[in-house]
């Protein structure tokens, strides 16, 4: 079923999405603000903040494959409805957490609980909005991310002297019961868009799309790339601009505003221009190959220390909304039917990856200072080697290899 166009279509379909998405980018990124608030109340160390912090994205990892036969079962209202209740309890669950163990186990309830918020928009688009306009709706359901990572920067230092970091956790608990209702409220309930195939049915499908060239190809640049962005930005971009550019926590908070900024310009572009460029030729693969190339330069402008910081960072944001083109430059190999299957397979690679990145820059920052190090040079050698990590994630996205099919 394809509802009907217009003002509706922005109500009952977009707005619900949209919102979902902005909690779940919320959420993902809260701890980059709190995180000295928690160090110094809980004592933690690097590692245990960036094990802390990841819990989220391997929790939310681990559900990619079950959301995905979800989707395409049982269609988006049901499963992204029962998943934000779900989101509710854990941010509930935080806030009145007392220990690593206790605030961990709640991280992975949040995490699990918005698994479905970006598969679950990219499946309804698919179902309900014509090919050519993928890309834009992508491009916006991805700006309302960003406004989520925006509200969890700035805003959310901001309200942590009036309600703490605990007050903050009970208002996202609300928030996030609400939207759970409004998408059971508006969502259309399709309960027999996928296939109707057995368990063990469905799972060898995804076996198949993980052997496939049309995965393998996007696989490493979505763990690198977009899991590595996820890292910095939800977490490890205040240290370094704390500790390698000297701002104190406020003035940091400030340019991971500029970050997320730059990165709900780069989405709004996408979304504006994105049919356009698509009824011209452009392929989600040819915006990956400009944007992560540019990625690699800004990110080596900001290690060298070279240029102004605000620039530098407003780019990295703008240049990373081409990390979303990834779900659908894969999902052009597969069956339209078998959507979800696919973007959560992609998606599995990007949280995998920021949950690599994230507690990896941890230990490696213990490492190097039980070493000798001090945080700025610790924090340095991590950065290059993740720059380094892209550079050879994008070789696949060479043209040479368009010459592969997939089987």
């Amino acid at each position: 079923m394809r509802p009907s166009s217009g003002p509706g279509m922005w109500v009952g379909i977009f707005l619900p999405f949209a919102l979902g998405y902005y909690l779940s980018y919320l959420l993902r990124t809260v701890n980059a603000v709190i995180s000295p608030v928690l160090t110094g109340e809980l004592g933690l160390s690097a590692a245990d903040l960036g094990l802390l912090t990841s819990t989220y994205f391997l929790s939310f990892a681990l559900a990619q494959i079950p959301v995905g036969i979800a989707l395409d079962r049982y269609g988006p209202r049901r499963v992204e409805g029962a998943l934000l209740i779900l989101t509710a309890l854990g941010a509930a669950a935080f806030a009145v957490g007392e220990s690593m163990g206790s605030l961990g186990l709640a991280r992975a309830l949040i995490g699990l609980g918005v698994s479905a918020c970006l598969m679950g928009a990219l499946k309804g688009f698919a179902m309900w909005y014509p090919a050519e306009r993928q890309s834009s709706m992508t491009g916006f359901i991805m700006a309302a991310g960003a406004l989520g990572a925006l509200t969890a920067s700035a805003p959310v230092e901001a309200m942590l002297p009036l309600l703490g970091w605990r007050g903050v956790f009970w208002l996202i608990a609300a928030v996030a019961a609400g939207i759970a209702l409004w998408i059971f409220a508006a969502l259309p309930d399709e309960t027999a868009q996928g296939p109707r195939d057995t368990l063990g049915q469905a799972l060898l499908s995804v076996a198949r799309i993980y052997a496939s060239w049309g995965f393998l190809r996007y696989a490493g640049s979505s763990a690198f790339f977009t899991g590595g962005f996820m890292a910095l930005q939800s977490l490890w971009a205040v240290p370094w601009l704390m500790n390698v550019n000297g701002l104190s926590l406020a003035d940091a908070a400030t340019q991971l505003l500029v970050l997320n900024f730059g990165m709900l310009a780069g989405q709004l572009a996408i979304g504006l221009f994105g049919t356009r460029l698509a009824r011209s030729g452009v392929r989600p693969v040819n915006l990956m190959q400009v944007g992560f190339a540019g990625m690699l330069v800004v990110q080596l402008g900001i290690l060298s220390g070279y240029g102004p910081i605000a620039p530098l960072w407003f780019l990295l944001g703008a240049l990373s909304a081409v990390n979303s083109q990834s779900y659908l430059a894969s999902s052009m190999h597969f069956p339209r039917e078998v959507f979800a299957r696919v973007s959560t397979a992609i998606n599995l690679m990007a949280f995998m990856g920021a949950f690599a990145v994230q507690w990896g820059l941890g230990v490696v920052l213990d490492l190097l200072g039980a070493a000798g190090h001090d945080m700025a040079g610790a924090l340095a050698i991590a950065f290059a080697g993740l720059i380094a990590l892209q550079a050879l994630s994008y070789v696949p996205l060479l043209p040479f290899f368009e010459r592969r099919k997939t089987p």
